[in-house]
């Protein structure tokens, strides 16, 4: 038998489909569901053949991946209100607004940098609770393992629910983001027009004519908008967090393709790559623990040395845009490619496998155990399936929406990937 055709029958679909359902209950971080997980993650490597299993326990602040969201909702909600009708009675004073919410944006990007680390805001207003990382790590064959290259296979073993599905969810911060830009445009063109009726502006000079009728328009648009945002805002107030869903697809799923990878291999080490096979705690609480193992372990990692795939959120059973993707870029302008050596490998390795695998954009949500490692330049990839968000976070997440033959795709994808990673290395 071939080499292709032997590893095609070592992943085993009963195999994924069993660890799904070992996994598939309530564990949020903090609660006895997360630390009978991390148990079960632990035992389940030991069964698989690895000796030594790291659980790395932490402490983290639950206050930016919740309370901060509301906290930020009522600003923007606030500011919004007073931005336009102070446009309407002394527009120097909506300048003033607006300057106070940049400063306020600013400061904010600023302690949101590095959440892992509570603060004032996360020490004082937020609850502490534990967590922990699981992982196990196979050395290089050829190389020590200081001057081998990383490869991190990972998932996370958390999970949450809340009152508004994860794709309702992702609407609202649309609705929000979209409509505080387009909010931004319109308030802008009407306050230019709006100043000179108070001082003397040299755009004055040379702002074009709109009609009265133009104007009114732009006025229709900003209050329409403004409502639009708003709404978004008092719904995303409303917003918690709770202990209900079972997690199958977010992200039992993710769980494992690590395991069966693992168990590959462990029998088939590579050359000149060390593996790490984490499954990650508190994603679901703002990435925290890959936030900390990052912060922990970059001394080890070297820039075009480092790969990670990431998978959450994988496959949909019984759905026909129900197979694998990869998150290929984020953000709105510009937006931002993610990772091009890895989406490069990733579609190499689908054409060779003769398997789908289809590359997608997010505005927002992207949020995922990859961001440590995009924030410190490293090439991260996310393995997952959009159309996952229509059951996750809620009590609809159950193993029975999961579809193996996806998760078997998935594991030989990423094994064509790490091999040709391995046979390209340059020392």
């Amino acid at each position: 038998m071939s080499e292709k055709n032997s590893y095609k029958t070592y992943f085993s679909k009963d195999n994924l489909h069993q660890y799904v359902k070992t996994f598939s209950f309530p564990r949020l971080c903090g609660t006895e569901g997360e630390k009978k997980a991390v148990a079960l993650a632990i035992k389940t490597f030991n069964t698989i053949g690895f000796d030594t299993v790291k659980k790395e326990d932490f402490t983290f602040s639950d206050f930016y991946s919740t309370s901060l969201i509301q906290l930020i909702a009522l600003i923007s909600l606030t500011s919004t209100i007073l931005l336009v009708i102070s446009l309407y009675i002394y527009a120097i004073l909506s300048v003033l607004i607006l300057g106070l919410m940049i400063i306020f944006a600013y400061l904010l990007t600023k302690s949101l940098k590095h959440p892992e680390e509570p603060g004032f805001w996360g020490k004082y207003y937020g609850n502490t609770l534990p967590a922990s990382n699981v992982f196990v790590k196979i050395p290089a064959k050829n190389i020590s393992e200081i001057d081998a290259g990383n490869i991190i296979i990972s998932a996370h073993l958390d999970s949450k629910s809340q009152n508004f599905k994860t794709l309702w969810r992702i609407t609202i911060y649309k609705a929000w983001l979209f409509g505080g830009l387009w909010l931004g445009v319109v308030y802008l063109t009407i306050l230019i027009y709006k100043l000179p009726n108070y001082y003397v502006n040299l755009l004055y000079f040379f702002l074009p004519y709109i009609s009265r009728t133009t104007f009114l328009m732009l006025n229709l648009s900003l209050i329409v908008l403004a409502i639009l945002v708003s709404l978004s805002n008092i719904t995303l107030m409303f917003l918690n967090t709770n202990n209900k869903s079972p997690g199958a697809l977010d992200n039992s799923t993710g769980m494992a393709i690590v395991f069966e990878l693992s168990s590959y291999f462990l029998k088939h080490k590579l050359n000149n790559f060390n593996l790490w096979f984490i499954q990650f705690s508190a994603e679901e609480l703002g990435t925290m623990g890959s936030r900390i193992f990052v912060n922990k372990y970059e001394h080890q990692f070297i820039k075009g040395k480092i790969f990670q795939i990431n998978f959450d959120m994988v496959s949909v059973a019984s759905h026909k845009k129900g197979g694998l993707g990869y998150l290929k870029s984020n953000g709105v302008i510009p937006r931002k490619q993610i990772a091009p050596v890895l989406s490069n490998y990733l579609e190499i390795a689908a054409k060779e496998e003769t398997l789908n695998i289809k590359g997608f954009h997010l505005s927002t949500g992207a949020h995922t155990d990859c961001v440590p490692f995009h924030l410190r330049g490293y090439d991260a990839i996310a393995l997952t399936t959009p159309r996952a968000a229509r059951y996750t976070h809620t009590e609809e997440d159950t193993h029975d929406k999961v579809n193996p033959q996806v998760l078997l795709e998935a594991c030989l994808i990423t094994r064509n990937v790490i091999l040709r990673l391995d046979n390209d290395f340059k020392f």
